[in-house]
């Protein structure tokens, strides 16, 4: 064990965040600490670092490890470049490489007896610049750099002139560089695009010492973790496995709690019912039973009522009117800024019912696509059809749809007001509006938070093709997970940007990246586009830059061909599960005739009713075969 938390508690004024909380970490463990918004993991992890005290409990360090960690917002020195502020984490590399020069230099003029001693110290300390991996920390510090998204231009920059972004990448990549015995990550993730993501993926999982990470990416939390911590309602507890694991396990811990409480409260009723009952039979001995039976329901510790899952929402986008087929038609789209070329000579189809989306590295053009269709931003050359009887609902990051001098409680009702009080605050409380939340105005909240009103009404709005910019920022896990329930269920058409590859792999049937000036389609969720996307980019794949325009075309419309070729096996599939079941019924009929006493005395209906029996369950055979060739 490296790592203890022995019963701690905190609470700030009269609001308790933790309540006797426990929990351990091991040597090279990778574990999450996870909770609602507010739930507390800052706050704990401040604790073990020694910024907060906790009220009362023990943090315990195993002797002589270290520990790192990575706060939300960041402290890098004035003046110092990228690359400078790298070399800060490797000093005593540095001042050793000096030593060792040095002592080369004074060999050079050493007598016999200075040259023997020098040597021995040569030999010594070059031994433990070897360990400390002194030779290579140069190509070291370049790799956690690029890892992290830094290009080689950017290392002369001035730490000063970075973007808060930036210096949470370049305290990150400090962090990495320092390899402390535990690692303590707040929300790594925030500020690295998919491939950033990837290679810190791949560098924690093959990590030396322990890693504690808070995120709301759960794509990244699966990948690493074997362990979640999760705050809860003050409590803290532990789950095995990968946060997935997690998630199961924890709505069997709820049923299993929500069946404790109810159980609970039956009994307490009951008690209740029988006291009563007693009492006014107003005999001494009646009396006497009902005080022992209230003396024994005043020892009960009652349980606070377990937090309801979030499928009991129950959210539902529902367009009142049913788009066309067709609904989206891109062909021979371009858009450059200057001489940058975003994306060239395009060609995307849509149809009703797919939940796309676009992915790709910051800065490549994915929002930029999406404010075109919408009329936005001009493209440089190409055409946007939109289909029959399309609606589209659109979701920025900018929020233009609010109005500021409204209260979120009148943002919703004014906008639909068919909606009663309790539908209203429903909607809310799953974008995390609760109690006296829903009377603040509109200006008064922060663009997170805006961002979950305009998500709020989208979602209540008679769109029937969603069109939305990067929707799951900002959410917790809760909210996320609504979110993801509420797509699924959507019976119009969705486009949409996410960094968030979990939202991605649960929601999307399709995968539209952005790569190399073009988009490279994948019918599947994320898992889907991964698998395919290492068979293609293997030593035999033909690169993005070698394919040409007429190439990007027929592509274009061979995926075209697939998909009407995978409709048109779906419609087959469904028509043959059809006639199966009418055959089946078929000879269900004639087995009942077959045992009905007037017929079997009729020789020839028997031999007649066999034959057509025999003939159908010839047919029945050959559609069962049918249906597994369309079903593999």
């Amino acid at each position: 064990m490296i790592l203890a938390c022995n019963n701690i508690s905190k609470s700030f004024v009269d609001k308790v965040i933790i309540e006797k909380g426990s929990f351990h970490i091991e040597e090279r463990e990778k574990a999450a600490i996870v909770g609602i918004n507010g739930a507390g993991k800052t706050t704990l992890l401040k604790i073990i670092m020694g910024i907060l005290s906790p009220d009362s409990g023990d943090v315990i360090l195993a002797k002589g490890k270290t520990i790192g960690y990575l706060a939300q917002h960041q402290d890098l020195t004035e003046g110092n470049t990228i690359y400078d502020e790298m070399l800060t984490v490797k000093q005593d590399v540095i001042r050793m490489e000096e030593q060792i020069r040095q002592m080369e230099l004074d060999m050079k003029h050493a007598s016999q007896e200075q040259l023997k001693d020098l040597l021995e110290q040569y030999t010594r300390l070059n031994h433990q610049f070897e360990l400390m991996n002194g030779y290579a920390y140069k190509s070291e510090i370049n790799g956690v750099l690029k890892g992290l998204g830094f290009k080689e231009n950017e290392f002369s920059m001035c730490v000063d002139t970075l973007s808060g972004g930036q210096k949470t990448r370049l305290s990150l990549s400090k962090l990495l560089l320092s390899h402390p015995d535990i690692i303590l990550l707040d929300e790594p993730t925030n500020h690295l695009d998919v491939s950033s993501i990837t290679w810190l993926e791949n560098f924690l999982m093959n990590y030396s010492g322990s890693v504690v990470i808070v995120s709301h990416d759960r794509y990244f939390l699966d990948k690493i973790v074997t362990k979640v911590i999760e705050i809860d309602n003050k409590t803290i507890r532990m789950y095995m496995g990968n946060y997935t694991a997690y998630s199961e396990k924890k709505k069997a811990v709820m049923e299993a709690l929500l069946k404790q409480y109810e159980n609970q409260q039956r009994e307490i009723k009951h008690q209740e019912a029988v006291i009563a009952k007693l009492k006014s039979f107003n005999r001494e001995k009646s009396i006497k039973r009902a005080e022992s039976r209230e003396k024994m329901l005043e020892k009960i510790e009652v349980m606070e009522k377990p937090t309801t899952d979030n499928s009991s929402m129950n959210i539902r986008l529902e367009p009142n009117i049913l788009s066309g087929n067709d609904v989206l038609t891109i062909e021979g789209l371009s858009k450059s800024f200057d001489r940058h070329v975003l994306f060239h000579d395009v060609f995307i189809d849509i149809k009703r019912g797919e939940r796309v989306a676009v992915i790709g590295n910051n800065g490549t053009g994915k929002t930029t696509l999406l404010k075109i269709i919408n009329g936005l931003e001009p493209a440089d050359c190409g055409t946007i059809t939109l289909g029959s009887k399309v609606h589209v609902g659109y979701y920025d990051q900018e929020h233009h749809v609010l109005h500021m001098e409204k209260t979120l409680f009148e943002e919703i009702s004014d906008t639909y007001p068919n909606l009663n009080n309790t539908q209203i605050r429903n909607v809310l409380a799953a974008f995390l509006f609760t109690g006296d939340d829903v009377f603040k105005r509109i200006g008064e909240l922060s663009g997170g938070e805006r961002g979950r009103v305009s998500l709020a009404k989208l979602m209540l709005s008679d769109s029937n093709f969603l069109i939305l910019d990067e929707p799951t920022n900002h959410l917790d896990m809760m909210s996320k997970e609504i979110l993801e329930q509420a797509l699924n269920r959507y019976t119009g058409t969705i486009l949409y940007v996410s960094h968030d590859r979990y939202f991605i792999n649960k929601t999307a049937t399709r995968i539209l990246e952005l790569t190399n000036q073009t988009f490279v389609n994948y019918i599947g969720n994320y898992d889907y586009y991964l698998e395919k996307k290492d068979i293609l980019s293997g030593p035999t794949a033909v690169s993005e830059e070698e394919a040409d325009t007429s190439s990007q075309k027929v592509d274009w419309k061979r995926q075209k061909e697939e998909q009407a070729q995978i409709r048109k096996r779906q419609n087959e599939l469904k028509k043959t599960e059809t006639s199966i079941s009418e055959l089946e019924k078929t000879i269900a009929g004639i087995d009942a005739q077959l045992s009905d006493p007037e017929i079997a005395t009729n020789v020839e209906r028997l031999v007649e009713l066999d034959k057509e029996k025999q003939e159908a369950q010839k047919e029945l055979d050959l559609l069962y075969e049918r249906w597994e060739e369309l079903a593999e």
